[in-house]
């Protein structure tokens, strides 16, 4: 060393700090760059993505290359900085000790903080360009690391800690999705938000919640003179009808209503050629999910399932426009036997009727009741009561006060709500 000058000493130790910089930098890369854009540029083809998809693949590895050649070059930049003071100061203990702490914040600020700070603000372009000196780096570092890492596994063995090797494939559960979605609001329209949030959640709502209630079903009764039939097929709502003999829990098949139109047309509707045109009816659990329903759906390319319980009772039907309405929004025409709608009041109340579905309630108007029992606002109000309201009577659920307005058959038909805040939604 006595044959190199200072500005040369000097001009390796500022090198030695830029060095010690960039694993500092290329570390916190790394570890912040973003998984799945990563994996997204490897699928395209990219090559330095490849390169640092490799790296990740064994994050031990990679960490154990990048610390080994930022403590050398930490190291080295020590004693550089004790041959200059030497040469300035001589054998002087408060120079050395001066020098000391002065390489050590240097190499603080200038090799650890800064480039990291920097590293964590821009981590793809980093990470993506420190591949490519990093690759040939740890296959040279490899003896060295191997030793390392296994006398820290005998260590972590001891102490009976266990770690994954292999760490680049990150798992997201359906919560970080979600937040991943609430998070993109900056980037998707708002109404693509919402779809893809109700995506989401789709497999976590049951075709009890999205069903059409028994009382509420449009269905024909083979039995029925065929005047009467005609009729009901003349007002009815829907293209799919349900067809029954004798009582509704005795469904014999399901009938697309277009089939029958040319025999009315030439006057030969009678019941036996009803029935000749009906498909098999299929029937679904009332609480399998709806993801899974529309699996089944389009496997066995049907759009409308009888939901039953487990002791095989009807309790309504579900189509495949109500498993779409759950993530696109309404959109179908209601039949006027199909209900859930609000009126806005002058005091800030709400008219709604028993048979609104709380989720509608929750998701429309941004009000919080329960929806792990009862499916609708009148199931949850008989819930909570424990008894069939008169008119008049009011009670206090999830801090809404709730005022009955009108009760029939048993149901609590119409209610008003005072909600302490409710969202200026368009109704």
């Amino acid at each position: 060393m006595d044959e190199l000058s200072l500005g040369t000493l000097f001009l390796a130790l500022v090198v030695i700090l830029i060095l010690s910089g960039f694993f500092s930098s290329s570390e916190t890369s790394m570890m912040a760059i973003n998984r799945h854009r990563l994996s997204n540029l490897v699928r395209k083809g990219n090559q330095s993505a490849k390169l640092t998809a490799n790296l990740l693949a064994r994050t031990d590895k990679l960490l154990g290359s990048i610390l080994l050649g930022n403590t050398l070059l930490n190291v080295v930049a020590a004693a550089l900085t004790q041959i200059i003071i030497l040469r300035l100061f001589g054998h002087n203990e408060w120079a050395l000790l001066a020098g000391t702490l002065a390489i050590t914040f240097i190499i603080l600020v200038v090799s650890e903080i800064l480039p990291k700070v920097v590293a964590a603000s821009y981590p793809d372009r980093i990470a993506l360009f420190s591949s490519y000196i990093l690759t040939p780096l740890n296959k040279l570092f490899y003896p060295v690391v191997f030793v390392a890492m296994a006398i820290v596994q005998g260590i972590l063995w001891t102490l009976r800690i266990k770690v994954q090797a292999d760490q680049s494939k990150h798992k997201m559960s359906v919560e970080e999705l979600r937040m991943l979605m609430l998070e993109s609001e900056n980037f998707l329209p708002r109404q693509h938000q919402s779809m893809l949030l109700n995506l989401v959640d789709l497999g976590r709502v049951a075709v009890n919640d999205v069903m059409i209630p028994r009382n509420q079903i449009e269905a024909l009764d083979i039995n029925d003179p065929p005047e009467i039939l005609l009729e009901k097929l003349a007002t009815c709502h829907h293209t799919l009808l349900p067809v029954y003999e004798g009582m509704l829990d005795n469904v014999i098949g399901i009938l697309h209503v277009r089939r029958i139109l040319h025999l009315i047309q030439r006057n030969l509707f009678t019941s036996d050629e009803l029935r000749g045109l009906l498909n098999e009816p299929y029937f679904t659990p009332l609480d399998t999910p709806l993801l899974s329903q529309l699996q089944y759906f389009q496997e066995r390319q049907i759009r409308l399932g009888l939901v039953v319980d487990e002791y095989g009772e009807l309790l309504g039907l579900v189509t495949l426009e109500n498993i779409l309405e759950e993530i696109v929004g309404k959109y179908t025409t209601q039949s006027p036997g199909q209900t859930g709608k609000f009126l806005r009041q002058h005091d800030g109340s709400l008219l709604v009727e028993g048979s609104t579905l709380v989720r509608d309630l929750n998701r429309k108007l941004g009000m919080h009741f329960p929806v792990n029992g009862a499916k609708t606002l009148n199931g949850l109000i008989l819930e909570h009561l424990e008894d069939i309201p008169e008119a008049g009577t009011s009670v206090k659920i999830v801090d809404y006060p709730i005022e009955i307005i009108q009760t029939q058959d048993r149901q609590v038909k119409v209610v008003k709500i005072f909600p302490a805040r409710l969202q200026q939604t368009d109704l």
